[in-house]
């Protein structure tokens, strides 16, 4: 009877669920039914993994605190999924959950929706699609709720969403006039209220309009309920007031956060102390209270994930003050925290460079220039502006070399003998000094580790010792306990070290004999019955004390025979050649000119610029460097001391007034188009290069190079100098007047060249050799010294006539330089070598000719080697 009851009622409850589960009656049941399944099952567990993907984004999202944050932390556009495609699965099941809400329990009856979880189930759809950046898709969303279920209790929420889609899309002022909107309508309060204000305030911020901004962040931070969201928007309401410069209500907005403590996240506690540091009066404030309150947050646990932005923050307080050790101190410390912030770790080694750079060690600074590179951005302008000057480190590093290494000759050079004779002595005492540090150092680091080795055996060796005992109860004696006549060791070392019973593989073991045999024994010398030599204390004190003074006096020989340490090593070294001391100034006084002009124009720099070309002209360089310095100096002094440029320009007006500086100055806005303008004078000298006038460009170089050192163009001059030289003196001098330009000017665009030449060109020249290609056609030269004599042109008026007597089109006659005092006057169109020897035999047999000139037949091939390495005399060698 009672399963006949159970069937009844299980028939029953299954027809109702079939009833129930009908979408296309409008009925009590149905509604319900479908509307309680929605929302306990279906869009549950579809909130429940969107929950879990937001907790999944803010635990990977890291916020760039070198910026104003944005309203939301959401991944990136440059994130954006293809079709088909996610990243987080929980976004993409809650998608997949809000879907089967709607297709499985929309009740659309007459065109009217009855299922009233529908709006959430489109909601949770369009938040899905919005967290994995699908925007268009989340918009359609939006606007069905909009557009189907006006009267919804969530249609505030819905509107809200709906502009945070248009800022991402950029819409930002579709934006704006919605939420304004919007904002009008009394009824709209609590969060909704809250999140229209935050996105009416992020879509001012898009527009850069960060002072409307404000008013909108500070209503959004006061209605939020939640801590996160107020703690961020007090946060970014401090980087607005910043960024308009409005320090004090910057302030104040980060103490807010401050004052949150643990009610705020973390994060955004430490970075508030931080931008308040940032504020901190250097001149007027309170070091003392600064170094005390960095020094608690450095102390507190809970601050040990952000101890790389406070200890950068203590680095720039130090750095700022000019108290560089301890500075690099605490950078170091920041990039050893392991941060996660690479622009962080950059500014780390950017500062730390900075401060080397400063202090003139530009080879370090150029290693942490290095290190910041590889940290920062590529395609910034900070990343271009870092690399720039690691590239002009170059530069720097080799005129700082050479200026130092002349100024230290030059220094010693100066002194007298007994000058000398006293700067080496003290030098070779410090040396000594730091020497026997580095020594003692060494000794007590190599005693340490024996002793910890031993130590490390010894106990090793207990197990092993623990065995042999063992054994000896069984009455195996073990050969290591055999008596011997070594000393008895301190407690901790064992002679069995390095796993060997022998007592001199442990060195602390035999170091300890030695000391425990000369206390006991004294000096000793190895004879039989050594015992019997001496046997009163009297006596071993006096064997040991002749044993320690021979032992220093051993030392100290050796010490003095150590050339290092002795003062002729250094005195013999001084040059005293009047030429070579002549070099030493020349190239010192050059490269101080050439530190100025880089720090001026390359690094800007003024301060580092002004001290070279000040110290250059204390110097009394050579006449060509001081009126361009003096220049430079007028030019760098405008930027830091105008007093002191007002006396320059004067010194140049008196000094110069004739000159083309003197000219600028008089009149700056005046453009000088004569002879005196670098410019000009160039491109006149490469137009008469192109016209072959090659031996006047090279004489008028020279002149051009002096009255133009310093300017902009100069690469161009030298450039131009090797070019003239290579075809005037050969592919030697080309190639050591193109290494001139390449390590001179190595990062204008002539030095590349340079360097590209001497890497592809000059080894393609050098490679060629007479007879290693076949001619192809033949010439006849005829050597002639320049200037030319009367019988050159004599020459040349019969080869004239002898190409109109035969009317042959095919034949060309030239002049081609060859050196600074040849030339050759050239027949070319031979198609070989034969036809070659019969016009020259005509010209030098035909009664209306008679040539007797010296002349050569020569292939082209050859003749272009000739050229190139000047190599006659060698080819007239080759083919007697």
């Amino acid at each position: 009877m009672k399963i006949t009851i159970k069937k009844y009622y299980l028939g029953l409850g299954f027809l109702f669920i079939l009833i129930a589960c009908s979408v296309k009656k409008d009925k009590f049941v149905n509604r319900n039914f479908h509307a309680v399944t929605t929302e306990y099952n279906v869009l549950f567990n579809g909130n429940v993994a969107l929950e879990n993907g937001l907790k999944e984004l803010n635990t990977t999202y890291q916020d760039n605190f070198w910026e104003i944050l944005p309203i939301e932390r959401v991944s990136s556009l440059e994130d954006a999924l293809l079709p088909g495609q996610t990243k987080n699965q929980n976004f993409e099941r809650a998608e997949e959950k809000a879907v089967k809400a709607i297709q499985k329990h929309s009740m659309n009856v007459a065109g009217t929706e009855k299922n009233p979880q529908m709006d959430e189930a489109y909601l949770l759809l369009a938040k899905a699609r919005y967290y994995e950046n699908r925007f268009i898709p989340a918009l359609e969303a939006l606007n069905y709720i909009l557009y189907k279920y006006p009267l919804s209790d969530r249609i505030y929420h819905a509107k809200v969403w709906r502009e945070k889609v248009n800022i991402r899309l950029d819409n930002e002022d579709v934006a704006i006039k919605n939420l304004k909107l919007l904002l009008k309508d009394k009824k709209i309060e609590g969060q909704d209220l809250a999140d229209a204000n935050a996105m009416l305030a992020q879509a001012y911020m898009n527009l850069q309009i960060n002072d409307t901004a404000v008013a909108a962040i500070k209503i959004a931070k006061e209605t939020t309920k939640s801590n996160d969201e107020k703690a961020r928007y007090a946060f970014i309401l401090g980087q607005l007031y910043e960024n308009l410069n409005y320090h004090d209500s910057a302030y104040a907005a980060f103490q807010e956060v401050i004052d949150m403590n643990r009610k705020s996240p973390r994060r955004y506690v430490i970075q508030s102390h931080a931008k308040q540091a940032s504020q901190f009066d250097y001149k007027n404030g309170d070091t003392l209270l600064f170094v005390e309150k960095f020094n608690a947050l450095l102390e507190d646990r809970e601050n040990r994930p952000y101890l790389d932005i406070l200890n950068h923050q203590m680095g720039l307080f130090y750095d700022k003050l000019g108290v560089y050790k301890k500075a690099k101190f605490y950078y170091n410390k920041s990039v050893k925290s392991g941060s996660q912030d690479k622009y962080l770790v950059a500014s780390n080694y950017r500062n730390i460079g900075e401060i080397y750079f400063k202090d003139a060690q530009y080879k370090i600074a150029g290693k942490y220039y290095d290190s910041t590179l590889s940290s920062l951005k590529e395609r910034t302008r900070e990343h271009r502006k870092i690399k720039k000057k690691r590239d002009n480190l170059d530069d720097v590093i080799k005129y700082e070399t050479i200026a130092q290494q002349n100024d230290s000759i030059l220094k010693v050079v100066a002194m007298s003998f007994s000058e000398r004779k006293n700067y080496y002595e003290d030098y070779i005492a410090k040396l000594k000094i730091e020497d026997d540090r580095k020594a003692k150092i060494a000794a007590e680091k190599a005693e340490k580790e024996a002793n910890t080795k031993a130590n490390s055996q010894a106990n090793a060796n207990k197990n092993l010792n623990a065995f042999n005992a063992d054994d000896a109860a069984f009455g195996k004696k073990d050969i290591s306990v055999i008596d011997s006549p070594m000393p008895m060791l301190p407690p901790g070392i064992n002679s069995k070290s390095d796993g060997s019973n022998f007592y001199f593989y442990n060195p602390v073991a035999v170091e300890f004999g030695k000391k425990e045999f000369q206390s006991r024994w004294g000096k000793r010398s190895l004879v039989d019955n050594w015992r019997l030599l001496s046997s009163d204390k009297n006596s071993d004190k006096e064997d040991q004390i002749a044993l320690d003074n021979e032992t220093d006096g051993q030392t100290n020989e050796e010490k003095a025979l150590d050339p290092k340490y002795d003062v002729q090593t250094y005195l013999s070294k001084i040059p005293t050649d009047q030429e070579l001391i002549a070099t030493f100034v020349k190239d010192r006084n050059f490269a101080y000119y050439q530190l100025g002009i880089i720090y001026k124009e390359k690094f800007k720099e003024y301060e580092l610029a002004a001290s070279r070309l000040e110290q250059l002209l204390k110097n009394n360089p050579e006449e060509r460097l001081i009126l361009p310095a003096m220049y430079n100096l007028y030019k760098i002094y405008q930027q830091i001391h105008p007093d002191k440029a007002s006396m320059v320009k004067q010194q140049i007006l008196n000094q110069y007034p004739e000159s083309r500086y003197a000219q600028i100055i008089k009149n700056p806005e005046t453009e000088i188009t004569d002879e005196d303008n670098p410019e000009i004078v160039f491109n006149q000298l490469y137009k008469n290069f192109e016209k072959n006038q090659i031996r006047e460009v090279y004489t008028a170089l020279d002149d051009a190079i002096l009255r133009f050192t310093g300017e902009e163009s100069l690469p161009k001059f030298e450039m131009l100098k090797a070019k003239v030289s290579g075809r005037l003196k050969g592919i030697e001098d080309y190639k050591s007047a193109l290494n001139f330009v390449a390590l001179t000017y190595p990062n204008v665009e002539e030095g590349k060249q340079a360097e590209k030449m001497l890497k592809d060109e000059i080894p393609t020249i050098e490679a060629l050799n007479f007879g290693n290609t076949a001619a192809t056609s033949f010439k006849i030269i005829f050597p002639k010294k320049y200037p030319y004599e009367k019988e050159v042109k004599n020459l040349t008026d019969k080869i004239s006539n002898y190409l109109k007597d035969i009317n042959n089109t095919t034949l060309k006659t030239s002049e081609d330089i060859y050196t600074l005092t040849d030339n050759f006057i050239v027949i070319h169109g031979f198609d070989n070598k034969d036809a070659a020897i019969s016009v020259l035999s005509v010209l030098q047999l035909h009664k209306n000719y008679k040539l007797s000139d010296k002349a050569y037949i020569i292939s082209t091939e050859d003749y272009k080697i000739i050229q190139m390495k000047k190599k006659l005399n060698e080819w007239i060698l080759l083919n007697k």
